[in-house]
Parts: structure tokens; C-alpha cells; sequence
């Protein structure tokens, strides 16, 4: 499936508009995760274990996201975006989003 971040999509023409679809993951880091996290910010710089839950979080929205938008029958997405969230301040929501759509080739 096409996941564009664009209204359109060069070389195609939408012919049919299926509405909104969304993949929606809340993520928290396990206590090892947190501690070895916690003692990473002691010196300053990327918190490599957070940075790889969020981005996993990110594919998992996306395929989420896709999937939804398959079973509206569209084959594929524009105007894709991503939202976040804290919950509690120990769980972080990710949302992938667009607008699910049928295409064509121009000719």
C-alpha cells in the first residue's frame, strides 16, 4: 500500500475518498528499560532506549494504520501524519493517520 504524506501522488489521480483511518499504539518501557534510561540522563545525550520504543511505536502505528485502510478497501493513504502523547508520564501514544483512498494511474 502507498503511505504518502502528500495530498496527491504524482503519477496517479484519486478516484474515490474512503474516509479517515488511523493505527493507534501505547507504548511503556519495561523497569530495566527505565533504569538503564534514568541513568542515561546523569551525562547528557540520546536515550537510545527510548528513541528505539518510539520508533518501533511508529511502525507499529503505521502497519496499523495500513491495515485499517485495507480493510476500507483502499490502496492507499495520503496525507499521512503522526500524533503523540504522554499518558501518566510513564506510557507514551503514538497515532498514525490519514486519509484512506483509491487511486489511478494517469495515463
Amino acid at each position: 500500500m502507498l503511505v504518502a504524506t502528500t495530498e496527491n501522488v504524482p503519477g496517479y489521480k484519486r478516484v474515490e475518498t474512503l474516509g479517515q483511518c488511523f493505527g493507534v499504539v501505547v507504548r511503556s518501557r519495561g523497569l530495566g528499560g527505565n533504569i538503564l534510561a534514568s541513568l542515561r540522563t546523569i551525562f547528557g545525550g540520546e536515550i537510545h532506549e527510548y528513541s528505539q520504543l518510539l520508533e518501533e511505536a511508529r511502525r507499529q502505528a503505521v502497519d496499523r494504520m495500513v491495515k485499517n485502510a485495507s480493510a476500507m478497501g483502499a490502496d492507499a493513504v495520503v496525507m499521512m501524519r503522526f500524533d503523540s502523547s504522554d499518558i501518566g508520564g510513564i506510557m507514551s501514544e503514538i497515532v498514525a493517520y490519514g486519509t484512506a483512498v483509491k487511486l489511478e494511474e494517469e495515463k
